[in-house]
């Protein structure tokens, strides 16, 4: 159920008297058309230097500059609002270079015709309570409608709008030294959220035009950092607690010692960490996922994003509270004082500020567990519908081992399986729904698990969730996705499955995330970063990228949809390709076709196939000819072919019910059918074993290396006359230096030859 609006409001909260109600009802009309009005243009921002005027004051020149959305908001809100008209004059003659005595004659008389109309309260938003409207946690669109509320959110509202002890406040202290103080460890997130983006910054940055100017070593073999801007990794924070608020360094820490981790200094927790904390795009795709023997590898990244999310979260919380402490202090005084200070900008449209898209369920169950698990207890005293999440995420085996499990007696018993141990890892009785979408918010003393979107600090989704709410908001004017608008902090985790899903849904997700939001949500607008009413949201959002490998997609997203000002970091690779896995002696046949473009290959790759290949099996008389193909719609392509051709074949495709595939498996065994088109999607989700295979033709290579020995190793060893081809342009360098080696393919993309052999 969506939240009530909650009574409970706090001594430093409580709205002077003089405020009436009928001007925040006004206020608020005002504001809800000013957020949702056009960010300005390039050509605005360009434009200010024609009406330049030159001044003799301190040897420098101001320039004039057209109101930003910013501004004119600040305006519209000032028609109705005396304090919000004295502020923007404040910032004007501060902007023109006038001291704050000047035109203060002109601001009496305006006082004295004033007086009667009162003045409004700025009391926080969603950021310090939870009166939000918004759907339940199932609801997809996000509709604002009042609804009743458990009496436990009412708890959780209490502890939130209480004061709460910062880290500057408590003397931590590691083996008896102490830490660095906290204000210092603030500096990335604050430096990086107070950056002004220039308006030659504004033209570019949407051209996704990016140029890696170094390389740095990483913590794994081969492998190297390359960046867009200066090398960082040498300089990054080497003291305690490594830009981390101490509270969570010293929890994390203790975390790590009692798994008999030793100098966390130089883990690679750590230092990935301090990349994360580096507040650049990261594209790590060389990580071994947990299900496939790197379940250590696969806690480190995930440790570390994390711990930068809750850093990232706690610290705007702790921007909020402290704000809120000095508005408490201020409105005893002076008003004006309080809106004219730019420090008290610090909120976004919407409260979320984190959003990690996952592809299944039960990764979401070890992502949420873990986060659990590295708050700090004082934090999580109490975590909320903590049964019902085990209920609908969790997975009855969580151990290392899947082959391994305990009968009702304590006894260990095996079960074997015919499927792959990565495949009994991801999906052996794991929960491997790809729909649903989690909201989660940290109070004082709690975590609370399936919170309303927009009080949420957290959302946790699947990809084809939120595309499903994307379509219902286009669809239902009344439906929004508004709580994706202030997105600060982006996680793509195991992007190789998402890739085995829909990428396009990714895509989607990723385009409408920190868009102006249709409605305004009960933010102060007086409160809102200048970043988000001029539309520059997503040039501020950090996005990270992991994966086990790379693809041509993923490639493309980080370039034109990750357009973060700080800069790029991405891991690059060399490999030494599987072929020794390849347990067969089989003749291993590579041919390259040409292709102008890489809109144009898989044209090129289909007319290569009639012309050359298919005529070679079309009059085959034994059959046996399994052809592999990467892409659905490659699949649609060629099998369309085959029927123009009237050639014997069957399908074991992403779509094919269990029914068709037993009686696919089973003619293409006997021999009554001699072709089969075989999916990587199907193989992915199902790793059905094919026999009778004695023609091997990949109309692509697999994008996940290790199929190509699991399926190569298929082939009928009794066969004589055992054969593979694979099918390759010079855009497949990807998967190809997964297969053969990086100096091999590239070698065969630039030869003179087009055909090679590996036996």
């Amino acid at each position: 159920m969506a939240p009530k609006r909650s009574n409970v409001v706090s001594k430093r909260n409580r709205p002077h008297e003089k405020f009436d109600k009928k001007n925040d009802t006004k206020k608020a009309k005002l504001v809800e058309k000013a957020v949702v009005s056009n960010h300005p243009t390039e050509e605005e921002d360009l434009d200010s230097s024609e009406e330049e005027e030159t001044i003799e004051e301190e040897s420098e020149a101001v320039v004039y500059r057209k109101p930003t959305t910013y501004d004119n908001l600040l305006a519209s809100l000032g028609s109705s609002n005396k304090v919000v008209a004295d502020m923007n004059k404040r910032r004007q003659r501060e902007e023109e270079g006038k001291s704050d005595t000047e035109g203060d004659d002109e601001d009496e008389e305006d006082e004295d015709e004033d007086d009667d109309s009162g003045s409004e309260d700025e009391t926080s938003t969603d950021e310090e309570d939870d009166e939000i409207l918004g759907d339940d946690q199932e609801s997809l669109g996000g509709l604002t409608e009042n609804k009743e509320q458990e009496d436990n959110d009412n708890h959780s509202e209490e502890e939130d709008s209480e004061d709460y002890e910062t880290d500057e406040e408590l003397e931590l202290s590691t083996n008896g030294q102490p830490l660095v103080d906290a204000s210092s460890s603030t500096s990335a997130f604050s430096e990086h959220l107070s950056h002004t983006l220039s308006s030659e910054e504004v033209k570019t940055l949407p051209e996704g035009k990016w140029k890696f100017k170094w390389e740095a070593p990483a913590d794994m073999p081969n492998c190297r950092w390359k960046g867009t801007r200066p090398n960082f990794l040498d300089a990054v924070q080497s003291d305690a607690p490594y830009g981390l608020k101490p509270k969570l360094f010293k929890h994390w820490l203790q975390l790590y010692q009692k798994s008999g981790g030793k100098d966390f200094d130089s883990s690679k927790r750590k230092r990935f960490f301090s990349i994360c904390n580096s507040y650049l795009d990261i594209l790590h795709c060389n990580k071994r996922p947990f299900y496939n023997k790197g379940r250590e590898e696969d806690s480190i990244a995930m440790d570390a994003y994390l711990m930068h999310s809750l850093n990232h979260i706690f610290k705007t919380r702790d921007l909020v509270k402290k704000n809120e402490s000095k508005i408490a202090k201020h409105r005893e005084t002076s008003e004006q004082e309080i809106l004219s200070d730019d420090g008290f900008l610090d909120q976004g449209f919407t409260r979320p500020k984190v959003l990690i898209l996952l592809p299944m369920r039960s990764i979401a169950f070890r992502v949420v567990k873990r986060l659990i698990q590295l708050t700090p207890e004082a934090q999580r005293v109490n975590v909320e519908h903590l049964d019902r999440f085990n209920a609908e995420f969790g997975c009855e085996d969580e151990s290392d081992d899947n082959d391994e499990k305990t009968s009702k007696n304590g006894k260990s018993t095996t079960h074997k399986s015919s499927k792959p141990a990565d495949w009994q890892a991801l999906f052996g009785e794991k929960n491997s729904d790809d729909e649903f979408m989690l909201g989660i918010k940290h109070t004082r003393k709690s975590i609370r698990l399936y919170g309303d979107f927009y009080s949420s600090d957290m959302i946790i989704a699947s990809p084809l969730k939120l595309h499903m709410a994307i379509g219902q908001a286009e669809e239902n004017k009344e439906r929004d996705v508004d709580y994706l608008s202030s997105i600060e902090v982006l996680v793509i985790d195991h992007a190789d499955i998402i890739s085995m899903q829909n990428w396009s849904f990714l895509a989607t997700v990723v385009d409408h995330i920190n868009r102006l939001p249709s409605k305004q949500h009960g933010t102060n607008v007086m409160r809102i970063r200048p970043l988000y009413l001029d539309g520059q949201a997503r040039f501020y959002r950090q996005s990270i990228i992991l994966s086990s490998y790379l693809t041509p997609e993923m490639n493309g997203l980080f370039n034109r949809q990750c357009l973060n000002y700080k800069g790029k970091i991405k891991l690059a690779c060399e490999y030494k390709g599987v072929l020794e896995k390849v347990l067969l002696p089989v003749r291993q046949i590579y041919e390259r076709f040409d292709a102008d473009s890489v809109t144009q290959a898989d044209h090129a790759r289909l007319e290569y196939f009639t012309k050359k290949i298919f005529p070679k099996i079309k009059d085959s008389v034994q059959g046996g000819v399994m052809i592999f193909i990467p892409s659905y719609f490659d699949f649609v392509s060629l099998r369309n072919y085959l029927k123009s051709q009237n050639a014997s074949f069957c399908l074991l495709g992403d779509y094919t019910k269990n029914a068709d595939i037993s009686r696919a498996r089973e003619w293409f065994f006997a021999g009554s059918r001699k072709i089969m088109l075989y999916t990587e999607r199907a193989y992915f989700y199902r790793r059905y074993k094919i026999r009778g295979i004695k023609n091997l033709i990949f109309y692509s290579l697999p994008e996940r290396k290790e199929f190509y020995p699991e399926i190569m190793n298929m082939l009928d060893e009794g066969s004589y006359d055992m054969m593979s081809t694979a099918l390759f342009s010079r855009f497949d360098l990807l998967k190809m230096e997964r297969i053969v080696g990086t100096a091999s393919a590239k070698r065969m993309i630039s030869s003179d030859k087009s055909i090679f052999a590996f036996c």
